[in-house]
């Protein structure tokens, strides 16, 4: 990974997962050690479950959500051990990937 000069490298991960599922990511991200996160709703896609399309029924719960969150690259395994479990009995993914940051002091 190319280290870029006044950033610090870190951990991005991104959990896409049924709405009703937000709440639990959320606990394991914070609990892990995370001091944020970012929640989009009603995302749309295809994979094994077939297509998802991004529209609302009646609420964020029914439809798919993606969590985004930065850690330092110490906590990562932390985070994600937590969330394996969780995909383990309900269907979603989860990415991590590097990631360089102008202000570590916002992620610690």
């Amino acid at each position: 990974m190319t280290t870029w000069t006044g950033f610090t490298p870190m951990a991005r991960i991104e959990v896409v997962i049924d709405g009703e599922h937000v709440p639990t990511v959320r606990d394991l991200l914070l609990a892990a050690g995370a001091t944020g996160y970012t929640a989009l709703h009603g995302v749309s896609g295809f994979g094994h479950h077939g297509e998802h399309e991004g529209r609302l029924l009646f609420n964020d719960r029914n439809s798919l959500s993606m969590l985004i969150s930065v850690v330092s690259l110490e906590r990562v395994e932390a985070v994600v051990a937590g969330i394996r479990k969780l995909l383990d009995e309900h269907h979603g993914v989860v990415f991590v990937s590097e990631t360089n940051v102008s202000r570590p002091e916002y992620f610690q």
